[in-house]
């Protein structure tokens, strides 16, 4: 089990990434489940609850990734590291074609299938709230 997070932790991770998921940018203000912390290095892999080893995702995202720190690159199938919030730049590894999230690197590959960022609702959702001006697009 995880430790608990403290409220100010929460308020600081939720702070910096200017209340986004830090994987599918959803803005927490749309969604129906509160976005949480989440360890980018799962406890069990004796991540730290500190504020460089988490990030600020959706509940959907959150709980696909589970306690996973990588995966196989469906087009090299070699074991590639998840995308990092807190040491890799979103820009470099993903981009938009309209409300699809694509990858640009094999570590936004996996993270794009792992956390199936571009499921059919998300990528719905995320087309209303892009044609609303309520997406933050980069």
């Amino acid at each position: 089990m995880s430790e608990a997070i403290s409220a100010a932790l929460r308020r600081a991770v939720r702070e910096r990434a200017k209340h986004c998921c830090e994987y599918c940018l959803m803005p927490d203000s749309e969604m129906l489940y509160p976005h949480e912390p989440d360890h980018i290095i799962a406890v069990k892999h004796r991540g730290k609850t500190e504020s460089r080893n988490l990030a600020y995702a959706c509940f959907e995202r959150n709980r696909a990734k589970g306690s996973d720190i990588s995966s196989l690159d469906p087009a090299t199938n070699a074991l590639t590291s998840l995308f990092n919030p807190r040491q890799q730049i979103w820009g470099n590894h993903f981009r938009f074609n309209g409300p699809v999230i694509e990858p640009r690197t094999a570590e936004g590959r996996v993270t794009v299938l792992l956390l199936n960022i571009n499921s059919p609702r998300r990528v719905a959702t995320r087309y209303n709230l892009i044609r609303e001006g309520k997406y933050p697009i980069p």
